[in-house]
């Protein structure tokens, strides 16, 4: 019999404590749902807006993330670009400095070239000047001794000294009688029947030709020899 009190009494005890469990959810509840046990508005607003803010703050977040890297890209590209144009003005630098100076080389050539060219000049008419006074000397000459012969030798002198002019600007003459027949500096002007070994040879010469170097100033004028049939 005590212990079936016991046991009921253990009973009351539990069935107790879980009305209070219950007790406790009510009261909490009351505090979110209506009687009708529907959420009330003020908390479905306030969960809804705190909803709404975390979203706002992660929607944030993203949005600075993504104007920062806005950023960065817009520094880097605008970095970019200064240097690209700060490259493209030095090439244009470097590119009117280089036409400046092949323009002045131009011009420092052909300044070279003129003066080179007016010494030439100068210096082949200063070469010239004592064969134009062989030659009125010997005129002279030929004047005081009427002599024939005189003015010959003088009009020689006069030849051979253009000659040695010729030579030592570098202009050789053309070798021509005896020699063969050479078509690169001999002008064949006329032929002539010869004998076997005079084949093929210049016998005569009518103007003679001058080279300097491997250069031809003129082919010499001549006759060339021709076997007899």
């Amino acid at each position: 019999m005590a212990a079936m009190m016991e046991n009921s009494k253990n009973n009351n005890i539990e069935i107790q404590i879980e009305q209070e469990k219950v007790e406790e959810i009510k009261v909490k509840d009351k505090r979110r749902f209506t009687e009708e046990g529907e959420l009330r508005e003020e908390v479905f607003n306030e969960e809804s807006a705190d909803k709404t803010t975390k979203t706002e703050q992660s929607k944030s977040v993203e949005v600075i993330k993504l104007e920062n890297e806005l950023k960065e890209e817009r520094a880097r590209r605008e970095a970019a670009e200064a240097k690209l144009i700060a490259v493209q003005a030095k090439f244009e630098e470097l590119v009117a400095k280089m036409e400046k100076e092949t323009a002045e080389m131009r011009e420092r050539i052909k300044k070279n070239l003129e003066e080179r060219s007016q010494q030439a000049q100068f210096q082949f008419l200063k070469t010239l000047l004592p064969i134009l006074d062989n030659l009125k000397l010997a005129i002279e000459h030929a004047e005081k001794e009427s002599s024939l012969e005189k003015l010959i030798e003088g009009v020689k002198g006069t030849a051979r000294s253009f000659e040695q002019t010729l030579a030592n600007l570098g202009v050789e003459p053309i070798p021509s009688v005896g020699s063969d027949f050479n078509p690169e500096v001999h002008e064949a002007i006329d032929i002539i029947e010869v004998e076997p070994d005079k084949e093929g040879k210049v016998t005569l010469e009518y103007q003679r030709g001058y080279k300097i170097g491997e250069k031809l100033l003129r082919p010499a004028k001549v006759q060339v020899g021709k076997g007899s049939k």
